[in-house]
Formats: C-alpha cells, sequence, structure tokens
C-alpha cells in the first residue's frame, strides 16, 4: 500500500483549475506536499511496516459518532483521523500549501478529494501506528474512489451511525455552542446534504460486506457495545503491535 506517487498528473491538473495561475507554483507546491516523507515505490515493501488496518466512521451531523470514535480509540487502540481536522491544521500551519486551501475555501469551491486524502496519507505513512480510524470520510464516492486509488487499499470495517433526522436534529441544537450554522433550516439542509452524498457510499460498502449499520439510538454505551461487537472479531490483530 504505501508507495511514492510516481505520476501525480491528475492531480496536478486539479491544481491548475483549483489553487494556482501559474504552473511553476503549482508544482513546487505539490512536490513540498507530497515529498516530505520518504515513500516507497509502488509495488515494493516498506521493511517493518505491516498493512494498516482502516475503519471508516460516518454519520450525519448530531448522530453521536463523535463520542463513540473517542471510545474506539481508547478501547481498540486506533489513531484517530479527522480529514476536516487534517485540512484545518494544514492552513494554521501558515504554510503555503495550507494557503492555498484556505482560498479555495473562502472562495467557495470544494477542496479536490485527492488533496484530502493526500493529507490522510501523509499522516498514516509518518504514523508508528497501522491501526486507523478516519471520521467523517469518505463523504462522497469521488472521496472515496480518491481514497482507494491513491491508498490502492479498502477499508477493514465501515461504521455507520444511523440515527432518525429528528433526534440528529435535536442533538445538534442542544449543543448550544453558539455556532451559527445550528439553526433547525441549516442543519435539515446539512442532513440532506449528507444523505445525497453518503447514501451511495453506504450502498456501495454495504455490497462489499463491510458495512455495520449501529442503531445511533440509546446511552452511549449502549451504542458502543454495539460497535465492541463489530470489532469482535479483529481482536487479536487489535492487540498486535
Amino acid at each position: 500500500m504505501w508507495r511514492r506517487a510516481t505520476s501525480f498528473s491528475p492531480l496536478i491538473s486539479s491544481f491548475k483549475s483549483s489553487f494556482f495561475s501559474q504552473e511553476a507554483s503549482q508544482i513546487k507546491i505539490l512536490e513540498m506536499f507530497t515529498t516530505g516523507i520518504p515513500l516507497q515505490e509502488k509495488g515494493g515493501t516498506c521493511p517493518n511496516r505491516r498493512a494498516p488496518f482502516i475503519t471508516f466512521v460516518l454519520g450525519g451531523p448530531g448522530s453521536g459518532k463523535g463520542t463513540q470514535c473517542a471510545k474506539i480509540v481508547d478501547t481498540f487502540g486506533l489513531k484517530h483521523l479527522s480529514a476536516g481536522d487534517l485540512l484545518r491544521k494544514e492552513i494554521a500551519s501558515d504554510s503555503e500549501y495550507g494557503s492555498m486551501i484556505l482560498n479555495t475555501i473562502r472562495e467557495g469551491k470544494i477542496v479536490p478529494s485527492k488533496v484530502t486524502v493526500e493529507l490522510l496519507r501523509r499522516e498514516m505513512e509518518s504514523s508508528d501506528n497501522y491501526k486507523f480510524l478516519i471520521d467523517g470520510f469518505p463523504r462522497s464516492e469521488e472521496n472515496r474512489r480518491a481514497f482507494e486509488e491513491i491508498m490502492e487499499a479498502e477499508p477493514d470495517i465501515v461504521l455507520f451511525f444511523n440515527c432518525p433526522e429528528e433526534e440528529m436534529v435535536k442533538r445538534v441544537l442542544s449543543r448550544n455552542q453558539g455556532r451559527i450554522d445550528d439553526n433547525i433550516d441549516t442543519v435539515r439542509k446539512r442532513l440532506k446534504v449528507f444523505e445525497e452524498l453518503n447514501l451511495p457510499v453506504i450502498k456501495h460498502y454495504a455490497k462489499r460486506g463491510k458495512l455495520h449499520k449501529i442503531n445511533a439510538v440509546g446511552t452511549v454505551d449502549e451504542i458502543f457495545e454495539q460497535v465492541r461487537l463489530v470489532f469482535a472479531p479483529y481482536e487479536r490483530r487489535l492487540k498486535e503491535n
């Protein structure tokens, strides 16, 4: 799985339309981003690097997946990765690359899937852990295809926290964190977008036999007991260093 990206022409092309007006700047930033960590050539083997154990966690806003992710990490020792957090981290780093991501977001454009996947790849390859919990990703079929293309891997487990819309709306509104997007109309729009984008991903992994639907209504411990049963068949592998 771990490999040096030998051809980035599709990614460079997407950068041309989304980030830069000058080709030299595009190539410079792309090289800076993708060559910061030594990677192996495609088809090679990485000494002392075992195959990663990957879990995707899906669920709408207010489904409680954040709370469950914390319990999964504590219980099974997975490294928690959030695509959104990685984008924000790159922006906060004040790097030239982060500035381009920020400008893309400010212009109302969507950060290309391959850029987000490269951020995930970089974190995974630099980690001593081989067990990863990827939160809120993939959000769409484009995300999914980009991940599988770049990483040359599929998830071992896909958790989907299934929660009724009214319950999710109630939970988001009760957070009372002063967020301007936590009003009922906006929450319902977010849920509609989530459903439209995620449904194809959910159906894909259901067909692949990887999807585990979790009833996200109940106490934290009741919900986590369902999660624990999903991980039970992998317990021996998860205990290995």
